[in-house]
């Protein structure tokens, strides 16, 4: 069973960071893709960026030279290094793996394929 557990989020003021870190279970690993959405209230999920098979990384306008995402296999965690925060980047913040089937499934073909397995998130709160 595919589990996926985030951890990191929290509130910081403009300009601060926060790193994200997402434990997933070993019946994870082997995903094609795996990645970090996001959602506010009222809006749809949307993509921040996602690893495509260990090598290909991909961000969003939104994140790119603002966030990194890396991953270790040897303690299987995905991160998601944010710096820069801003009051736009308030949300919460999921991990998901591709696969999986049933309601839960989206398509997100920019990040790599459809993602059918979430955590719970994570809240990220920008304020001053």
């Amino acid at each position: 069973q595919v589990q996926l557990r985030e951890s990191g989020g929290g509130s910081v003021q403009p300009g601060g960071s926060l790193t994200l870190s997402c434990v997933f279970s070993a019946s994870a690993a082997g995903s094609a893709c795996m990645g970090w959405f996001r959602q506010a209230p009222g809006q749809e999920r949307e993509g921040v960026a996602s690893i495509v098979r260990d090598s290909d990384i991909r961000y969003s306008a939104a994140a790119k030279g603002r966030f990194t995402l890396s991953k270790d296999n040897t303690k299987n965690t995905l991160y998601l290094q944010m710096n820069s925060l801003q009051p736009g980047d308030t949300a919460m913040y999921y991990c998901a793996a591709c696969g999986g089937s049933g309601p839960a499934l989206l398509h997100y073909r920019a990040y790599g394929g459809a993602f059918g397995y979430w955590g719970q998130g994570t809240q990220v709160t920008v304020s001053s």
